[in-house]
């Protein structure tokens, strides 16, 4: 790893929001779930949530979004009542989409507490139970024939307003991630030494640790173990 990417991954996530993320909620689309991450990680979000349609978790994790996927944490949840548990937990506001009597313009919402943005199936939307579970229901205004918005677009607007009214409030202008060390360190071992990370997870290795420039401390027993994993995987 160089010390100019070591420095970039550093700055990226120094601006990480892990008090704001998207949950998604039954959206199987591969197209929809790849730019939903990719907006995600474009505006700071660190972990995703989701609740995938049986049977489809590998195919929803594959394809185009893999670049931002490997930025981007995707926390799965076997229910809604489980995820929402999660993020109430976690002291967010949870959103959706939804056209009610009781919805706000999705401009007129307080992104600046930890919130959580909840995204439903594509057909179907927003489920009952996630509705009834839900903190406040959000509206993006519409003035034409149709009333609703592909699952991704509804979420890149959400998610931008959030950014400027995080920016704003000088949320992103931090000397230091809020993201824990021992986590900072998984990212940066991974992201900055993908080919030993593989290796290590694979003969079961902890990462060491890296010095200021994000080149690896290890003693000799660690690369003899690093090394022997390499000769018995060529076998």
């Amino acid at each position: 790893m160089t010390p100019e990417r070591f420095e970039r991954i550093h700055q990226v996530l120094a601006q990480r929001q892990p008090d704001l993320t998207v949950c998604m909620e039954q959206v199987h689309k591969p197209n929809n779930i790849s730019a939903i991450i990719r907006t995600a990680d474009a505006v700071g979000v660190h972990r995703l949530h989701a609740v995938w349609p049986k049977g489809s978790k590998m195919r929803a994790l594959g394809g185009t979004s893999a670049g931002s996927r490997n930025w981007v944490d995707v926390q799965t949840h076997d229910s809604t009542a489980e995820a929402f548990d999660a993020l109430h937990a976690q002291g967010m506001q949870i959103l959706v989409t939804n056209l009610s009597d009781t919805a706000i313009d999705f401009r007129n919402v307080d992104y600046t507490r930890p919130t959580a943005i909840v995204l439903g199936q594509e057909k179907e939307g927003i489920s009952r139970e996630a509705l009834d579970k839900a903190d406040q229901d959000i509206l993006i205004p519409m003035v034409g024939m149709v009333q609703s918005l592909n699952v991704s677009v509804a979420s890149a607007l959400i998610l931008y307003e959030a950014q400027r009214q995080r920016q704003l409030a000088g949320m992103y202008q931090r000397a230091h991630t809020r993201i824990p060390d021992e986590e900072v360190h998984k990212i940066l071992f991974e992201r900055g030494h993908p080919v030993l990370a593989r290796v290590a997870k694979q003969k079961g290795l902890p990462y060491p640790p890296l010095d200021e420039h994000g080149q690896i401390v290890a003693d000799e027993a660690w690369w003899s173990a690093m090394q022997a994993a390499k000769h018995k995987r060529s076998k």
